[in-house]
């Protein structure tokens, strides 16, 4: 199963590129990204608007997609790796986890989700996400594949 990513906003080198290049390198060629930016000014909403146009049109069509969203439904990360399995099995061929800017997701590509989740109930920066989503899917992998990387 191929993952993807989908997000607003471009990681400059820093920190946040330096774990994201770590995050990539340890879940192998199993994973992309596909950074979306609006540039031209615009209100909160229409930039809110414009970004989903720009993500959904950077999902593959036939992707099962899940929604980054803090009034998603929150999985522990053993959940999240059956959830992981699950997806596997049933043989979805690519998984898009989308993930919005500032203003959060527009509606309809909350609509276009299977599933929406929630990194916890605090609200995270939309590039902190990004890390935390990969450290999950890691996560997952290594619960998968029986590795003491995770601890309950």
């Amino acid at each position: 199963m191929r993952l993807l990513i989908a997000a607003v906003g471009r990681i400059k080198a820093g920190p946040l590129a330096d774990l994201q290049s770590e995050y990539m390198k340890r879940l192998g060629g199993s994973i992309a990204i596909k950074e979306v930016e609006e540039r031209r000014t615009s209100s909160a909403s229409e930039r809110k608007t414009r970004e989903g146009e720009l993500l959904l049109a950077a999902l593959p069509e036939d992707a099962s997609v899940v929604a980054l969203d803090e009034r998603g439904k929150a999985l522990s990360s053993a959940a999240f790796a059956e959830r992981l399995q699950r997806w596997q099995t049933d043989g979805i061929k690519t998984l898009a986890f989308v993930i919005g800017g500032a203003e959060g997701l527009a509606q309809p590509v909350v609509q276009r989700a299977g599933l929406v989740l929630s990194l916890g109930a605090m609200t995270w920066p939309h590039l902190l996400a990004r890390i935390l989503l990969l450290e999950q899917l890691y996560r997952a992998h290594q619960i998968l594949n029986g590795h003491p990387y995770h601890r309950d």
